[in-house]
């Protein structure tokens, strides 16, 4: 037996992901791959607003009355933790840290974006919270 089909799998927000991963390859597409993360951000935020697309940038993470020292990049109708980066590779360390935004928001979904990279592949990172 090859492998087993899972008929199962839920994808989430599949719409709004699909959208949003639209309005990255346009940023790649108009900035190119050599500008910097606040210039990405910059362009998202217009493309948001453009969309109609309810968001919220750099939010500080506060946990129990207590800032966490963590700020978002950017959280996209209240479910989508998109985290923009423009290096050369995204790491574990990236994993983890869209990992901790996703427990401590307590939301399912997180987007890793790569600008620098010759074509976007958009990372997602998963919380199996309830």
């Amino acid at each position: 037996m090859r492998g087993i089909i899972k008929k199962d799998i839920e994808i989430l927000y599949p719409e709004l992901s699909y959208k949003l991963n639209g309005i990255f390859f346009k940023i790649h597409k108009d900035v190119g791959r050599y500008s910097r993360e606040k210039q990405y951000a910059d362009a998202f935020e217009r493309e948001l607003i453009k969309n109609n697309l309810k968001y919220s940038r750099e939010e500080r993470i506060i946990k129990e009355n207590n800032f966490t020292g963590n700020v978002t990049d950017f959280i996209v109708d209240d479910s989508i933790v998109v985290e923009l980066k423009a290096k050369k590779f995204v790491t574990k360390d990236d994993f983890y840290q869209v990992k901790r935004y996703l427990i401590s928001l307590n939301k399912k979904l997180g987007l890793i974006v790569n600008f620098r990279d010759d074509f976007i592949k958009t990372k997602r990172v998963l919380n199996n919270c309830s």
